[in-house]
């Protein structure tokens, strides 16, 4: 079982950004140009409708300009802080692409890039340390005209791909991330 979906969250996304949704953009900072597609996102606390049987799992991310606008940084927890993670995205020049890095509570981390074409972001990442055997996490975001987001993963284990997540997630300014 994949621990509350590494990730993810971040970022096995792929979105629909159009230029009036950057205007709706809480956050007015300046900001990298490779990292420009993510301003919809930015100032704002998302959550989702829940997902999961018995016990939903409920995540909350909060995505926020940083560095001076020279990367992005999300918190996001999941059920109160039963589980939670830090990722920083950023332009990296060497590699000619948008990386991100993800630290979870669960101790394992990853590192991956993301790419926008078409009004999308795509993502794929490696994970290190024990993620419960998964040993790599992709996925795409949609950003939805409603100004709802949808998150589907799919992560590597046992040389298999397999399917995680497939969620959406909406605006909620009373929604806090939680860290135990």
């Amino acid at each position: 079982m994949l621990p509350m979906n590494t990730a993810s969250l971040v970022l096995t996304l792929t979105f629909h950004v159009g230029t009036t949704l950057t205007n709706f953009a809480a956050e007015k900072g300046t900001l990298d140009p490779h990292l420009e597609p993510l301003r919809p996102w930015l100032g704002k606390t998302w959550k989702s409708a829940g997902e999961g049987g018995e016990k939903p799992k409920i995540d909350v991310a909060r995505w926020e300009r940083a560095l001076n606008g020279k990367a992005v940084r999300i918190l996001h927890s999941i059920n109160d802080g039963e589980y939670g993670g830090e990722t920083i995205v950023t332009w990296d020049d060497k590699k000619q692409s948008v990386v991100y890095h993800y630290f979870t509570t669960a101790g394992f981390s990853t590192t991956g890039t993301m790419a926008f074409k078409d009004g999308r972001m795509t993502t794929n990442e490696t994970v290190s340390g024990n993620a419960g055997g998964v040993t790599e996490v992709r996925g795409t975001a949609e950003i939805a005209l409603d100004g709802t987001f949808r998150m589907k993963t799919e992560y590597l284990k046992q040389g298999k791909w397999q399917p995680a997540r497939d969620v959406v997630y909406r605006e909620d300014a009373t929604a806090n991330v939680v860290f135990r």
